[in-house]
């Protein structure tokens, strides 16, 4: 599963906000029934309120679906892009070396440290 990142999880477990889509009604208090993709069909479209965020107008914002090229598994595969930092770590018996890694379709705030 190494390389193979959930919808919905990204890192360490931060949410990934994907597209922009419409909402169709408003079910109970805290709930919203979403207008989807025909490509995200197997995805429940009732969420949480907590699980939205409002869009603010900035197109950079969104990242669309076909970039990301989500499987029918709901996965995709992260890929690195380039290495933006090297870093060594050392502890009182070894050294660990780490790389900050950019991966596709991600930005350079959202880099992650690997080992």
């Amino acid at each position: 599963m190494k390389g193979v990142m959930r919808f919905g999880k990204n890192g360490k477990l931060r949410p990934r906000y994907i597209g922009l889509y419409r909402i169709a009604k408003r079910i109970g208090k805290v709930a919203y029934e979403l207008e989807l993709q025909q490509e995200l069909a197997t995805v429940h479209p009732v969420f949480h309120v907590s699980m939205l965020k409002k869009w603010m107008g900035d197109p950079l914002l969104i990242i669309p679906t076909e970039d990301i090229g989500i499987k029918n598994s709901l996965s995709y595969e992260e890929i690195p892009v380039q290495i933006l930092d090297r870093q060594v770590r050392k502890s009182m018996t070894k050294e660990v070396a780490s790389v900050k890694v950019l991966w596709r379709n991600q930005f350079v705030e959202k880099a992650t440290w690997e080992a």
